[in-house]
């Protein structure tokens, strides 16, 4: 059914053991076999889990799920060129962390676990609160103290219990580590089961080009749970000979903090320390990404790159979208900002993708302050 190894001792260990993080204290990341039953995934639900073989899941009793996924794949025109969006700011809780939790929370009623801890910026902590409501699993959050209060009013509304950390970003995942000491970590960066949930974004969007892949792939980068997922999942699809090829992988930051594009550009292989200043693209504002290496490597072996955007341009993009119709919160407007970037220089038959990942209610009275 697959395994865990440690990437930096290369310590095996099974998918049933309760561990999220290897005893020397390095990363997991999961080996897994997946395959794809293309006949029988046609006539199964329009969720992300009708790719079930490819779910390191061992039972269906398990699974913790509101039938999400599949979201809509719609072309949205940039100055005369369509780029095609993907709608993951429509799953349950909100965002497209959901992906992740549904599989998360999954296999954590599966090991028997009843009390979980995580630490976001609120997107990741709303859908984990919520998944775990559904398990009926004790869940603590820890955030910053200036988060947005849709997002905070959100996970206490689902239940768990909320800890406002004052300081960084960076205290308050400290803050949960320390937690993590005697509870189970249910972090959307340090357990690579997140990004089998994730990865089904590669699947979806596959199946939605009529399983052919896209030449280019653009999405909001911070921890990078959505661009890990996406380049396993592709790199999966790749194995079992779906697909000839990974897209182009590339990922979206704000100026004012944007540690991995200049590990990038300035091709180093270690994220390094900058001096990280406030951007409204909360949900990117990651000065040290746990796993950074990874990332770098994910964007590098798919050919792709970064592109930085400024808040000015953070601030346009939220409001050119807004009057499309598209209710999304500033971290998506990031990525609008990013793929204007990115069109200066694509081809003119480039299959472009994607998307919205964070519902604009959550950041309501952001939103509002910026349009006055």
């Amino acid at each position: 059914m697959g395994k865990l190894i440690c990437r930096s001792c290369n310590k095996e260990y099974s998918l049933n053991d309760v561990i999220w993080r290897c005893k020397c204290g390095g990363l997991l990341d999961i080996e897994f076999e997946s395959t794809f039953p293309i006949e029988e995934i046609k006539k199964r639900p329009p969720t992300l889990w009708r790719y079930r073989e490819a779910i390191p899941i061992d039972n269906d009793r398990n699974i913790i799920s509101f039938n999400e996924g599949f979201t809509p794949l719609i072309p949205l025109d940039f100055d005369h060129k369509k780029v095609l969006i993907k709608l993951d700011y429509l799953f349950p809780s909100g965002s497209f962390k959901d992906r992740g939790a549904t599989v998360l929370v999954s296999k954590i009623k599966e090991l028997g676990i009843n009390k979980v801890v995580e630490d976001s910026s609120g997107n990741a902590g709303s859908a984990i609160a919520c998944y775990c409501a559904k398990a009926g699993i004790k869940c603590d959050v820890f955030v910053p103290d200036y988060n947005p209060s849709g997002k905070i009013m959100q996970i206490e509304a689902l239940g768990a219990k909320l800890h406002r950390i004052p300081g960084t970003r960076d205290d308050t995942a400290l803050a949960a580590l320390k937690a993590a000491e005697s509870d189970y970590y249910a972090s959307h960066y340090w357990n690579p089961l997140f990004f089998h949930g994730t990865k089904t974004f590669a699947f979806e969007v596959t199946e939605q080009l009529g399983w052919k892949v896209p030449d280019s792939i653009i999405l909001p980068v911070g921890s990078g749970s959505l661009l890990l997922g996406v380049f396993i999942g592709f790199n999966e699809l790749l194995k079992a000979g779906i697909i000839d090829r990974i897209p182009k992988l590339v990922g979206i930051q704000a100026e004012n903090c944007a540690p991995l594009a200049k590990a990038f550009n300035e091709n180093l292989n270690k994220v390094p320390i900058i001096d990280k200043k406030e951007t409204i693209a909360l949900g990117i504002s990651i000065n040290k990404p746990v796993r950074g290496e990874q990332i770098l490597d994910a964007v590098r072996r798919s050919e792709g790159g970064f592109i930085t955007v400024s808040e000015i341009e953070i601030i346009g993009s939220l409001k050119w979208i807004l009057q499309r119709g598209f209710y999304i919160e500033p971290t998506s407007a990031a990525t609008v900002a990013g793929i204007n970037k990115y069109l200066e220089g694509s081809t003119p038959d480039e299959v472009i993708v994607s998307t919205f990942t964070g519902h604009g209610l959550k950041e309501a009275g952001k939103i509002i302050k910026i349009l006055e």
